[in-house]
């Protein structure tokens, strides 16, 4: 993995972003990321809502990397239960392990969050990433993806630090779509007052885009991972 321009991790990473904005497959290689860097790791689903990608899809990928993964007896079923499970604390309790979140998309995915929220800001070590895709139908401005943004903070009760461009049409992406996204992620980047911590694209893409874009964070696609 090309990583070399990412910044450590924090102790707690959350992404966060709307639906279809591909923030689940981000959360699941960030987590396998850190992993392969020689720490604990533990991955929590707190989007209790959403209906597409569940990080549940990747138990397999995490379970043979070592990462623990927390999400609701309830996900990848058809009950519409939203409980979460007691075990969830461990990303706050268990200081001595990394911790990534999946937070739900908008703002009535992301009040899940509102009950970890003092214990993350009280530790202090934290990264709130706002996962965006241009292409997905209620981001493609920068004033749309910043009230999605906006949203999401006030029902979390977090204020995110920082962007990962995640702008792609799945399998279907080139790397002059991800260079022809570079500019919507600087102006949303001007707006927000957030830098762009990273431009996620997919792994095959990143030979082609080393050196014209960074930080880059090549990712690997579950098969799952499609909103068309």
């Amino acid at each position: 993995m090309n990583d070399a321009a990412l910044a450590p991790p924090r102790r707690v990473t959350l992404f966060c972003g709307h639906y279809g904005s591909g923030k689940t497959n981000i959360a699941v290689n960030y987590a396998l990321w850190i992993r392969s860097l020689g720490y604990r790791v533990n991955i929590a689903d707190l989007d209790i809502v959403n209906p597409y990608f569940r990080t549940k899809d990747s138990a397999a990928r995490l379970d043979a990397a070592g990462v623990r993964l927390i999400s609701s007896a309830y996900a990848n079923t058809n009950v519409d239960f939203p409980a979460l499970p007691t075990e969830m604390y461990a990303v706050t309790d268990d200081t001595d392990a990394y911790a990534v979140l999946d937070i739900g998309g908008d703002d009535r995915g992301a009040l899940a969050l509102g009950r970890y929220a003092p214990a993350i800001l009280a530790e202090g070590r934290y990264e709130m990433l706002f996962v965006v895709n241009r292409f997905r139908p209620l981001t493609r401005t920068v004033p749309d993806a910043l009230a999605v943004l906006r949203e999401i903070e006030a029902a979390g009760g977090i204020r995110a630090t920082g962007i990962v461009n995640n702008t792609n049409l799945g399998e279907e992406t080139t790397a002059e779509d991800v260079l022809a996204s570079l500019p919507f992620a600087e102006a949303l980047s001007r707006e927000s007052g957030l830098p762009v911590r990273m431009t996620a694209v997919r792994e095959d893409l990143a030979p082609a885009l080393a050196g014209s874009v960074g930080p880059l964070f090549p990712i690997v696609l579950e098969h799952k991972y499609t909103w068309k």
